[in-house]
């Protein structure tokens, strides 16, 4: 289908996108990678006035070192994510859960910021970014502000930003030493999602000093598995403890049922991919 008539604005800097986003009347659509955006509007699921366009704003791009963080600029695409030196050494977890994202041609012009403010449950780096405990840099015409991906992720599809505000870039806490794995289960190679564990262990000597647990697809909006890492700090690092703690992934989850899964399943799924996870991660 052919999308409904909408003005265009492809500005160069973030200072002309705020301004086109304020002046783009009262229904204005940021166009980043344009995965999701473009099937919608051509299905006339949404019919933006305006669709401002950050492709050409290069100050949003790239990966780049600042103190004990990485920081992503929100246009860096998947592709470029995944081969990143900074990324690769920081948070290889973002690299690994990348690159189970759609396939080639997504990922080329699919970007990291792009996924995140699109908030989908069942897609993989929102839970990816809090278990990293990431945070958000929103830019308005008023300022900056940043907020914890704790913080960020509202509801199905919702996020923190505000009317006129956008995504420019996150912060990510270094994890350089850190086990880390994306464990995801999916029906076909290339799909969303049905269930999927990011998990992040530091060890020291045989225990498990702290364990953080992302769930993808359990509920309206990524989760930490609070249950689980509780039950893994401190806790001797081996197989059974493992296998007890992730007994407890299910715990304050609420999950969908739909063509792919019911939501008991899931419940079931996800304790079992958690302990695969945890199980990688902490080199077990």
């Amino acid at each position: 289908m052919i999308p409904a008539p909408f003005a265009y604005a492809r500005p160069t800097t973030i200072d002309e996108a705020l301004q086109a986003v304020a002046a783009g009347g009262e229904d204005v659509k940021i166009l980043a990678g344009g995965q999701s955006l473009i099937p919608v509007m051509r299905l006339r699921l949404a019919a933006p006035e305006t669709v401002v366009d950050l492709n050409k704003i290069a100050e949003l791009r790239g990966v780049r070192e600042e103190g004990d963080a990485i920081v992503i600029g929100a246009m860096t695409t998947h592709s470029d994510v995944i081969g990143d030196p900074l990324i690769a050494r920081y948070a290889p977890l973002i690299a690994e859960a990348t690159e189970t994202v759609a396939d080639r041609q997504v990922r080329h012009r699919g970007t990291f910021g792009g996924a995140l403010a699109h908030a989908d449950p069942a897609g993989d780096l929102p839970a990816v970014a809090l278990a990293l405990d990431a945070e958000f840099v929103l830019a308005g015409l008023a300022g900056r502000r940043t907020v914890p991906a704790a913080e960020f992720f509202v509801d199905y599809l919702t996020t923190a930003l505000e009317e006129g505000e956008l995504l420019v870039e996150i912060r990510v806490p270094k994890h350089e030493g850190w086990g880390t794995h994306y464990e995801k289960f999916n029906r076909v190679a290339q799909a969303w999602s049905i269930v999927a564990v990011a998990a992040v262990v530091r060890r020291e000597g045989g225990r498990i000093a702290e364990a953080k647990i992302g769930l993808t697809n359990m509920g309206p909006t990524p989760l930490r598995a609070a249950g689980v890492e509780a039950a893994l700090s401190g806790v001797e690092a081996t197989r059974e403890a493992v296998a007890a703690a992730a007994g407890h992934a299910a715990e304050n989850t609420s999950p969908s049922s739909d063509l792919n899964a019911q939501a008991d399943y899931r419940q079931h799924l996800v304790q079992v991919l958690t302990r695969r996870a945890v199980t990688a991660a902490a080199g077990l």
